[in-house]
């Protein structure tokens, strides 16, 4: 999540009960590629360039409901309030009041919304399940991180290789890998913050050949935002709810060696991969900074939750609810985006305004 997890020791006895190939990161979908056909698969949205499909790897800030097919969890947001302004006032498992950043890609470029990839394991047809594969499907998972994977190789024929090539792959990973090492005091003797975050920067770097080498060929890689501005955070400051600098410290020490990481690896791949990387860092500064810009009134309380900055408690049933939840930028104590917030953030990463998106934007990349 954007925020803390709950405590740090949830997020590894989530991890223990994954699914048994351990990868919350990067699920092995080799069912998934082998389509057949591919005829008549290219979306038509108007504007927008077209792509067939988007694929989502990352963690609750993009999850769809996959911890909702996880036997014992305690990251899961398939109750109420969450879903409040979904269709149908349905509590899916994202951890938001609606939609988040991964539907509303999927809707601008004309695509249905990605499902969970568990769902399609356990609860779709053959006919659902292969038509759902061609159009992206969701592997976020809550409390995921960049250290959770495995070595087994993805493999596809070669439709599904070409298919995955003109589609989008969404990363947006790295938040609960840094709030692990704000809450291990053994990790942080072990190593400094420099040496841990350039080591989250060389695993993604493994993780995203994987998928290179699965015939992935666009990658739209969001940074960490500034978790230390979350109302969780806020709050250990009673007085004045300032943000937690020296978590946003770690953040840009991360997005540093990201950035880098993704250049050297453009380098490597030369015409074999393109990406867009989002500097959700300064995006989210900029919300905070200018909320009236962008059609918020409040940037510091959760919309859903209790007590001070409604950051006392996590989102529940019976927890107090913003009337407007257009209004604010944060859902829950975590940092959550509410859906307006995460539209507002794929309106940025689809703008022409490369403040925020490097080499390309999310457009270009596309078009590529």
């Amino acid at each position: 999540s954007l925020g803390e997890t709950n405590p740090v020791q949830s997020v590894r006895r989530e991890e223990k009960n994954m699914p048994t190939n351990k990868t919350p990161f990067l699920p092995i979908f080799l069912g998934l590629l082998w389509f057949g056909s591919f005829a008549g698969l290219e979306s038509t949205t108007g504007k927008l360039p077209s792509i067939p499909g988007v694929y989502i790897f990352g963690d609750s800030l993009v999850d769809a409901g996959n911890n909702n097919y996880l036997a014992i969890s305690i990251s899961k947001a398939n109750y109420p309030r969450n879903g409040v302004d979904f269709p149908d006032k349905k509590a899916t498992g994202r951890f938001s009041n609606g939609k988040n950043a991964a539907d509303a890609i999927a809707e601008k470029f004309g695509l249905p919304l990605p499902p969970p990839y568990l769902s399609l394991k356990v609860s779709f047809k053959e006919k659902e399940r292969k038509s759902a594969a061609l159009t992206g499907v969701n592997f976020a998972s809550g409390g995921a991180g960049i250290f959770n994977g495995s070595d087994q190789k993805l493999l596809g024929p070669s439709e599904a290789q070409n298919h995955l090539s003109k589609s989008l792959f969404f990363v947006v990973i790295g938040s609960n890998d840094l709030f692990d090492y704000f809450g291990s005091f053994k990790l942080r003797q072990k190593t400094n913050p420099q040496q841990y975050t350039q080591s989250m920067a060389d695993k993604l770097r493994e993780q995203l050949k994987r998928l290179r080498d699965t015939g992935a060929r666009r990658f739209l890689i969001l940074g960490v935002a500034q978790i230390g501005c979350t109302p969780g955070q806020r709050a250990k400051n009673s007085t004045m709810h300032e943000c937690n600098e020296e978590s946003n410290m770690w953040c840009s020490l991360y997005n540093e060696a990201l950035v880098k990481m993704l250049q050297q690896f453009k380098q490597e791949l030369k015409s074999s991969m393109a990406y867009t990387y989002f500097d959700n860092f300064k995006s989210f500064h900029d919300i905070i900074t200018n909320p009236a810009r962008y059609g918020f009134a409040d940037v510091t309380s959760a919309c859903c939750g209790s007590g001070d900055l409604n950051a006392d408690s996590p989102c529940f049933p019976v927890s107090n609810l913003c009337s407007d939840r257009t209004k604010y930028l944060f859902w829950d104590r975590y940092g959550h985006p509410t859906e307006a917030a995460a539209r507002t953030i794929v309106d940025l990463m689809l703008s022409d305004d490369s403040q925020y998106s490097s080499p390309l934007t999310l457009t270009q990349l596309v078009s590529s």
